[in-house]
C-alpha cells in the first residue's frame, strides 16, 4: 500500500513501519526480528526509502542506529497519520466482520418516543459496551448522512422508499394521518376530517431537501380525493411547517405520532381516509450488518409486534 505525496512521490506503508520499528528499537537486527524480515531486506528498505525522501534518515554505528534530524523529522510528521490510518483500518475491519463499538442513528425527533426509545432500552440492555450516538436529523439529513457512511441506520418516514435501490430499508408502521390546522380554522372543531373537505384549503409543503418526497405524496393523496392540492410555501422544517400553518392559515398532513408535539395555535385533527398512511421506514447500510445494527433492528421489530398486540379501545 503507498501513500501519495504532495511533492510527487509515493512513500510505501511497509516502509514506513519498518522505519518506525528501527527508531523504536535502535536496532536493525532487533527490528528485523521484530518485523520477521531479514537485515539485509530491512537495509534495502531503508536504502529505499531515503532514496524516495532525497536524504539520510538514519546514522549508523557499531553500536546500533540514530535518527538524522531529517529521520526525526519524517518521525514525528508521519506518527499521527499512521496512527490515524491504524485506527480507521481497524475500524473498518471490526465493520465488515459485523463487529462495531459504535453505533450511529439518525431519527426524527417526532417519531423517537414512539419506537426508538423502547428499542433503545432493550438495545443497552443487551450491548452496555456499545456507545449509542444519536442524530437528531430530517429526512434530507438523514439520506445524506447514509450516503457519507456518518451514520448506520436511520428511522426515516416515508421519503426512506427513495433509499431502496441504495441501502436495505424495512417498512415499520404504516402510520394514521393527522391535519395540522390553526386553532381558529373553521374545520378545528370537528373531532375528524375527510380529505375531500380540505378541496378549498392551501397546504403546507415541504422542501425536497428537507423531506423528499413529501410533496408528491399530498398530491397523490388529494388526486384520489378528486382535487389538486395547492401548496401555500414549502417549510424547511417540522417547526417551520407548524408556523405556517397558523400565519397562512394553511394546513399540513403529518403522521399521527406528531401529534403529541405542543405546537401553539395549532390542534390536530385526524383525517378518516383509510387510504391515507403515512410509511415509517428504517434504513441502514448494504453489506453484512454490525452486531449493534442487527440488534436494535429487532428492539425496533419487537416494538412495532408489541404494538400490533394491543387491542384498540
Amino acid at each position: 500500500m503507498r501513500f501519495a505525496h504532495t511533492l510527487g512521490f509515493t512513500l510505501n506503508l511497509d516502509l514506513i513501519r519498518s522505519f518506525f520499528a528501527i527508531a523504536e528499537l535502535g536496532s536493525l537486527s532487533k527490528a528485523a526480528e521484530r518485523l520477521r524480515v531479514s537485515q539485509s531486506t530491512l537495509t534495502r528498505q531503508m536504502h529505499a526509502l531515503e532514496h524516495e525522501i532525497g536524504g539520510p534518515l538514519l546514522e549508523r554505528s557499531s553500536s546500533g542506529v540514530a535518527l538524522t534530524a531529517t529521520g526525526q523529522l519524517l518521525l514525528e510528521g508521519i506518527r499521527p497519520v499512521l496512527e490515524k490510518f491504524d485506527d480507521v483500518l481497524a475500524g473498518v475491519r471490526k465493520r465488515a466482520r459485523g463487529q462495531s463499538a459504535e453505533l450511529r442513528v439518525g431519527y426524527l425527533l417526532s417519531a423517537a418516543p414512539d419506537y426508538l426509545h423502547a428499542a433503545l432500552t432493550a438495545f443497552r440492555r443487551k450491548h452496555p459496551e456499545v456507545k449509542v450516538k444519536l442524530l437528531d436529523l430530517s429526512p434530507g439529513e438523514q439520506i445524506a448522512a447514509l450516503r457519507k457512511g456518518e451514520i448506520d441506520l436511520a428511522l426515516i418516514g416515508h421519503s426512506g422508499a427513495f433509499l431502496a435501490r441504495e441501502f436495505y430499508v424495512r417498512k415499520l408502521a404504516a402510520r394514521p394521518v393527522v391535519v395540522a390546522l390553526a386553532e381558529n380554522h373553521p374545520l378545528a372543531a370537528a373531532a375528524s376530517i375527510k380529505l375531500s373537505e380540505l378541496r378549498s384549503e392551501v397546504f403546507v409543503g415541504a422542501s425536497e431537501a428537507d423531506v423528499p418526497g413529501h410533496n408528491r405524496w399530498v398530491q397523490q393523496l388529494c388526486r384520489r380525493a378528486g382535487f389538486r392540492a395547492r401548496f401555500v410555501q414549502d417549510s424547511d422544517s417540522l417547526s417551520h411547517g407548524l408556523s405556517l400553518v397558523v400565519t397562512e392559515n394553511a394546513v399540513l398532513l403529518l403522521p399521527d405520532y406528531t401529534k403529541k408535539i405542543p405546537v401553539p395555535g395549532v390542534v390536530f385533527r385526524p383525517l378518516r381516509d383509510s387510504t391515507a398512511k403515512w410509511d415509517l421506514l428504517v434504513a441502514w447500510q448494504r453489506g453484512r450488518a454490525s452486531a449493534p445494527v442487527r440488534a436494535l433492528l429487532e428492539g425496533l421489530s419487537m416494538k412495532v409486534a408489541v404494538d400490533r398486540l394491543v387491542v384498540p379501545e
